[in-house]
């Protein structure tokens, strides 16, 4: 076996177009974009607010505006922000946020969603109502006299997801947006992952909008309700500029490559090695700098405030440093597929053909072994650097009636440690797609291909690839798979991976 994994290592390294280990870089990336800055102007005047809706209805705001030295507004138009418009009630916390750009001339606004705070109404998180509402306050500040009509938004996880949102309904006022750890689609980011309801989401939706654990379940196929809750059903209004700033370690980095990669042209990605929420805090943390170049090129429209030098930059986790791309993945990446063998090796020459099963565990389980199958490859001679996603075929059969298919992919240390680098998921009966169920004959072998949340992660020389194939990865996804054993085909012209490589 020693033998086999080290031809298997040395085969993979053939395969793949590498590049040496890199020093640790400086916090911010090498470009004016990320040290843009200039001084406070003014003070900060708050105000308590009420927006009016076209409906008869209003959302209740906290105004930020730039302030004079006696604490009155300043005079002048200034350019403005909906700051993090979601429900989450933090205006005071989000208005300390804001107050940067607002001592630097911006306008900010900070709102309830409808049914949040004080804001009257029925909460319904990214629902056509709560996008009308938003529409209607980018208009209202366009329309204040103090403003010059130009506005941006911006916001983190629910606020990301109402900026992108909001977006492709067009309000003729909005200029800019910066989404941070936004959606490409609310149910596949978020709610059924690959089909397959994800238990991680059921303490939000309990704590902030219980209703959506009646209305999600009702809605188990992709659907008119979800295409209301979705950017990339209405990517062809997505046309203004996006600064997208994403974590390579959140759940929403998927969504958030998937649309620049759908807008080359508007949109540009800022990936650093972040958990979900905010840069500030956490590791290579970027400033406020790139978010000041942004409003200021696009709202204020200051000479010499620029734009990113490259359309995506990149943090190359877990600490090699900033990278800076055209496109992404990356041109000059390499696709290497690596078979799923009956040994248990990765190889790109995985051996004679055979099935290997394993029983589905019913129960939730926690980083528990579950049932499951591991393929691994033997220590890479040199570095690996993933840059792109992992695509899993899997042939795999089913004893019953319809089965879920996990895969995750490992970076193993040679004492053994196993940091996660990405996951994918897909319930057998929605292998052609989510919009219907279609039916699994039980014995008979499906081809099943599972696109993993794209990565950029260096794989250190030493360490070894490990792939594991479940029906379960809880609580990322339900532990809702029928009871059964699952047979999956390796060796030559079975089950693989293909990774893309740099």
């Amino acid at each position: 076996m020693k033998k086999t994994l080290l031809a298997t290592s040395a085969a993979l390294i053939l395969a793949c177009t590498l590049i040496p280990a890199a020093h640790a870089e400086a916090t911010l990336p090498a470009d004016p974009f990320f040290a843009y800055d200039r001084p406070a102007e003014y003070g900060v005047h708050t105000a308590s607010i009420t927006v009016p809706l076209r409906d008869g209805s209003h959302l209740v705001c906290d105004l930020h505006r730039p302030g004079a030295p006696d604490g009155t507004p300043a005079p002048g138009r200034f350019p403005g922000i909906v700051y993090d418009y979601n429900a989450y009630d933090q205006l005071e916390a989000q208005g300390r946020a804001a107050a940067y750009f607002v001592e630097r001339g911006y306008a900010a606004a900070i709102c309830n969603a409808r049914g949040s705070g004080e804001s009257p109404g029925h909460l319904d998180p990214f629902s056509a109502q709560e996008q009308r509402d938003n529409y209607d306050l980018i208009e209202w500040l366009a329309a204040q006299p103090w403003s010059t009509g130009r506005i941006g938004q911006t916001g983190v996880s629910y606020g990301g997801h109402s900026s992108l949102l909001v977006a492709v309904n067009k309000p003729p006022h909005l200029a800019a947006i910066i989404p941070v750890d936004g959606i490409s689609d609310w149910y596949e980011n978020t709610i059924y992952r690959g089909g397959i309801y994800s238990a991680r989401i059921r303490d939000w939706q309990r704590a902030v909008a219980p209703d959506t654990l009646t209305t999600y379940a009702q809605h188990p196929l992709y659907d008119d309700f979800w295409r209301e809750r979705s950017v990339k059903s209405r990517y062809v209004d997505l046309d203004v500029p996006v600064l997208e700033i994403a974590g390579w370690y959140d759940r929403y980095r998927g969504g958030m490559v998937e649309n620049f990669q759908a807008r080359p042209h508007n949109v540009w990605l800022v990936a650093g090695p972040w958990v979900h929420g905010w840069p500030a805090g956490q590791p290579a943390d970027i400033g406020n700098g790139a978010y000041l170049a942004w409003w200021d090129r696009w709202l204020a429209r200051r000479p010499g405030a620029p734009l990113p030098a490259a359309k995506v930059t990149s943090y190359e986790a877990p600490g090699t440093g900033w990278r800076q791309f055209t496109t992404w993945p990356p041109s000059g990446t390499r696709r290497v597929r690596l078979g799923l063998g009956a040994d248990r090796v990765l190889s790109p020459d995985p051996g004679a053909a055979a099935t290997r099963t394993f029983e589905v565990n019913t129960q939730p389980v926690a980083g528990g072994p579950g049932q499951r199958l591991a393929f691994q490859t033997g220590p890479l001679p040199r570095d690996l650097v993933l840059a792109g996603d992992v695509q899993a075929s899997v042939q795999a059969s089913f004893t019953a009636a319809d089965g879920n298919i996990a895969v995750v992919v490992e970076d193993v240390a040679p004492d053994g440690t196993a940091t996660r680098i990405t996951q994918g998921w897909l319930k057998a009966s929605h292998r052609h797609g989510h919009e219907r169920a279609v039916p699994v004959r039980p014995g008979k072998v499906y081809d099943l291909d599972l696109r993993t949340w794209p990565t950029h992660y260096r794989v250190p020389a030493g360490h070894t690839i490990r792939v594991t194939v479940s029906s379960d990865d809880y609580p990322e996804i339900d532990s809702d798979a029928p009871a059964g054993r699952v047979a999956l085909r390796l060796g030559h012209g079975g089950s693989a991976v293909t990774l893309t490589t740099r």
